[in-house]
């Protein structure tokens, strides 16, 4: 099972649901078609994450950026 997956939700929105569900993120990035790329840490963590957000996975192929570093990466 992946590990990654994509939410038609707002980065700070997937974190907070995160932090309040204990699961760690790996690598989380907003897509350019919209929406927020999810990498959870642990394939029980992306499952859980999965499950509770179920109504909001983007299905098929989205856009992404090209090249992209978080804000504040040296």
């Amino acid at each position: 099972m992946s590990r990654a997956m994509n939410l038609a939700l707002e980065e700070s929105e997937v974190k907070a649901i995160c932090l309040a569900s204990g699961v760690s993120i790996s690598a989380i990035e907003p897509l350019q078609s919209g929406g927020t790329r999810l990498i959870c840490t642990t394939a029980p963590g992306a499952e859980a994450m999965r499950l509770r957000l179920h109504s909001h996975i983007i299905e098929g192929a989205v856009t992404r950026h090209r090249f992209y570093r978080p804000p504040g990466a040296a």
